[in-house]
C-alpha cells in the first residue's frame, strides 16, 4: 500500500470512529486499532489527532474550492453553479459522513496557525459562492437578495444534512440536493 493509500485508509477509519464516538471521544490508540496498525505506525502518518483533523479539513475544503473553481472555469451558469454547490455538500455528507462531522463541528480545535489557514480557505470558498449570487443578480437570473444572507441559508440548509441524512434512507444524496436546490431556487429565481 502506498503512503497516500495508507493515509486515506487512516482518514476513513478515523472519520468512522469520529462519527460514532466523536472527535474528542476518540483516541489515537483507537484509530490505530481501527486501521489494524500499531500506534507508532499511525504516528508515522499523522503526528497527532489534530494533525489528522487538519488533513481531514484540508481535503474537504480544498475539494469544495476545486469543484467550484472547475464550474467557474467551465463558465457554468449561476443557477447550475449553486446547484452544484449543494450537490458537493450532499455528496460529501453521503460518502464522508464522519469527516464532514469534524469539518463542521471541530475545525475550531485546530492549532492557531492551522486555524488561520482553515478560516482563510473557508472565507475564500464563501466569497466564491457570494460572487455567484451577485453575478446571478447582475445577469437577471436571480432576484435582488442579500448575497451574504442567501449564501448562509444555502450553506445552512446543505451543511446541516450531516446531522440527519443517511445514505441507506429513502432518498439518494442527489435527490436531497435537487430538492434543496428546488426550494432555494424557487425563492431566488427572478
Amino acid at each position: 500500500m502506498s503512503k497516500d493509500e495508507r493515509r486515506a485508509e487512516i482518514i476513513r477509519a478515523a472519520a468512522d470512529l469520529f462519527e460514532r464516538r466523536g472527535y474528542t471521544g476518540s483516541s489515537m490508540d483507537e484509530i490505530a486499532a481501527a486501521v489494524g496498525i500499531g500506534k507508532p505506525t499511525l504516528y508515522h502518518y499523522f503526528r497527532s489527532k489534530t494533525d489528522l483533523l487538519w488533513y481531514m479539513h484540508e481535503e474537504l475544503i480544498d475539494g469544495l474550492i476545486q469543484s467550484q473553481q472547475a464550474r467557474i472555469d467551465a463558465q457554468v451558469g449561476e443557477a447550475e453553479m449553486l446547484r452544484g454547490v449543494i450537490h458537493d455538500f450532499l455528496h460529501n455528507i453521503s460518502t464522508r459522513r464522519g469527516q464532514c462531522r469534524v469539518f463542521f463541528e471541530n475545525h475550531r480545535e485546530l492549532p492557531d496557525a492551522d486555524q488561520a489557514v482553515a478560516t482563510q480557505k473557508r472565507q475564500r470558498y464563501e466569497a466564491m459562492i457570494r460572487d455567484v449570487i451577485r453575478g446571478g443578480i447582475s445577469s437577471g437570473t436571480f432576484r435582488e437578495v442579500s448575497p451574504e444572507l442567501f449564501s448562509r441559508a444555502l450553506f445552512g440548509m446543505s451543511n446541516w444534512a450531516y446531522q440527519w441524512y443517511r445514505p441507506d434512507g429513502a432518498l439518494t444524496a442527489a435527490e436531497v440536493a435537487d430538492a434543496f436546490w428546488d426550494y432555494a431556487y424557487s425563492g431566488l429565481r427572478a
